[in-house]
């Protein structure tokens, strides 16, 4: 009852199950471990930003380079601004008591003892970057040498949110605080990363720092756990469909084993649809041939029996007239011998 497993077809058939079932499952795990790697690694950064708050500054040079670690770590550096290059980072929302709002950062370059210039983020203020009244709000940043202390930052990408990679920015304004940006707009070294202060100069507002890139519960990890939901969903529609061909299949041998459906029946399929309403057709006209044969054998038999009949009259009658001929014949032939008798015994008197 079960040999079909054993063609060719089914052959394929359940090789391709057992390689997709398991590859299903495999790709769905992976990803929900990604989520939860997200997921430890967002409260791991949780609660490195709150230990940072409170955890003494450190040297710049000895938190560099910024990766997951120290990222929102508390650095601190020496050195002077140079005021000849504010600029201002336009597009750039901030959550306070009254919800987001749009604004824009303030930046400045702090020049270091080693030669390299640190982007310090003094503050935000709301407002946009191209108004006059809004950017004559920015305070003056310090003179002399000072000492900054801020959150640590790595620097950003295209993928940040409120980046303004495309360009066309006006002189004065920078849409990614990146060394990359950076390096075509002063003469100087620029460090691959920038600091947030911590306490910001009035009217600016601190910005508080972001979390490092592929820590957080963004975007990206909801869609690892809908990544899992597919695959899992993908081996199940797997197993589902092999139940399904498995049950057609059987059925159908159980009725062929039964007499149900001639063996090579086709009638399921378009083409034995057509062959099955050709075969009727042919079985019709056949029908119809053979009572047209069976009409015209009885016309003939009746012509037959017509003529027999017809000529069994005519004999009949031919021997009736006859007899009646001959009948006659007789009776002349006595009347005639009657009167040559008579007329013999007449004469035979008369001489006497």
């Amino acid at each position: 009852m079960y040999r079909f497993l054993l063609t060719p077809r089914w052959w394929g058939i359940n090789v391709f199950a057992v390689l997709a079932i398991p590859f299903c499952i495999f790709m769905g795990s992976w990803q929900l471990s990604r989520f939860e790697d997200r997921v430890d690694t967002h409260q791991q950064q949780e609660d490195r930003s709150a230990q940072a708050k409170a955890a003494a500054a450190r040297p710049l040079e000895r938190l560099l380079p910024v990766d997951k670690v120290t990222s929102g770590r508390q650095a601190s550096a020496r050195g002077r601004y140079d005021t000849g290059h504010q600029l201002l980072v336009p597009g750039r929302t901030l959550k306070d008591k009254h919800g987001e709002q749009q604004g824009f950062y303030v930046l400045n370059l702090l020049r270091t003892d080693s030669g390299k210039a640190l982007p310090v983020v003094r503050g935000w203020l709301p407002g946009d970057a191209n108004a006059k009244a809004d950017t004559a709000k920015v305070p003056a940043p310090p003179k002399g040498e000072v000492t900054v202390t801020g959150a640590l930052q790595a620097s950003e990408n295209q993928g940040t949110d409120g980046v303004q990679a495309g360009g066309g920015l006006p002189q004065g304004q920078l849409g990614m605080i990146s060394a990359a940006s950076l390096v075509n707009i002063v003469p100087y070294e620029v460090y691959d990363a920038w600091i947030t202060l911590t306490d910001a100069q009035a009217p600016l507002h601190a910005v508080p720092p972001a979390a490092a890139e592929g820590s957080g519960l963004d975007l990206k990890a909801f869609q690892n756990l809908g990544y899992t939901g597919e695959w899992f969903v993908f081996a199940g529609f797997v197993v589902f469909m092999w139940f399904r061909l498995f049950r057609r299949e059987a059925e159908a041998a159980k009725d062929a084993a039964l007499g149900i459906l001639p063996q090579g029946d086709t009638s399921g399929t378009p083409g034995g649809e057509a062959a099955g309403e050709g075969a009727a057709a042919g079985e019709t006209a056949g029908d119809g041939a053979a009572g047209d044969g069976a009409a015209g054998d009885g016309v003939a038999a009746d012509g037959a029996a017509a003529g027999e009949a017809a000529s069994g009259g005519a004999v009949t009658g031919g021997a009736a007239t006859g007899e009646a001929a001959t009948d006659g014949a007789g009776s002349g032939t006595a009347a005639g011998a009657g009167e040559a008798e008579g007329q013999g015994e007449a004469v035979r008197a008369g001489r006497d």
